[in-house]
């Protein structure tokens, strides 16, 4: 056991390193326009890791590089734009193209009701929580489409949940304990342990209450 997790970590140490020193590059490079790019890319949940790029963010303005404020304006913006584009594009392509799909994917008709007919009562706080997820913070905004969830409800909750991910993140570089690609794996655990904890309790009580 020992041994595997000696393995993945030396395999995301290896995979952040490389996404540490590209990211460094364009931030250095592109400044505030980096920034915008590599965002968005990660809320329109093409594989950008803002675990990695946010520490960073927040490294350059203790660094004098970037204004804090300016660029947390930044990857708000950033983040609004991509979580538009999955959004939008779920919402008006429809769910049933994947229903007609669903089969090549061994998915059953009776799961995907299933998981709109959750995702109709829990659709708010599965999106509030879905952003403090690596990975599920980006997707999230395609079932949200695919439900027609209301647009002010969505972009509402969104932004809520993102607004915490992001200052959280580029507070971790600002204060220097991303400085490097080590730095940066250890912040992105810890944020992903927080949340991990915040949304066991948030189940717990939801199920002491049923």
């Amino acid at each position: 056991m020992f041994i595997i997790m000696l393995s993945i970590v030396s395999t995301l140490l290896s995979l952040v390193t490389n996404a540490y020193s590209v990211v460094n590059a364009l931030l250095t490079q592109y400044g505030y326009y980096a920034i915008l790019l590599l965002m968005t890319m990660e809320y329109a949940s093409l594989p950008v890791p803002s675990e990695v790029i946010l520490p960073l963010i927040g490294f350059f303005a203790a660094k004098g590089t970037f204004n804090f404020f300016s660029a947390l304006a930044v990857v708000l913006v950033a983040g609004i734009i991509g979580m538009a584009i999955d959004y939008f594009i779920a919402y008006y392509v429809g769910k049933d193209v994947i229903y007609k799909h669903a089969a090549r994917f061994h998915i059953s008709k009776a799961r995907l009701d299933e998981f709109d007919a959750w995702f109709n009562r829990n659709g708010a706080f599965a999106v509030f929580i879905a952003r403090l997820i690596p990975v599920a913070r980006g997707l999230i905004s395609l079932p949200a489409g695919f439900a027609m969830m209301g647009k002010k409800k969505f972009f509402l909750y969104s932004t809520a949940g993102a607004f915490i991910w992001d200052v959280v993140l580029m507070l971790f570089g600002y204060y220097d304990l991303a400085s490097n690609s080590v730095g940066v794996v250890l912040s992105g655990i810890a944020v992903f342990a927080v949340a991990i904890y915040v949304i066991y309790r948030l189940a717990t009580a939801s199920l002491k209450k049923k």
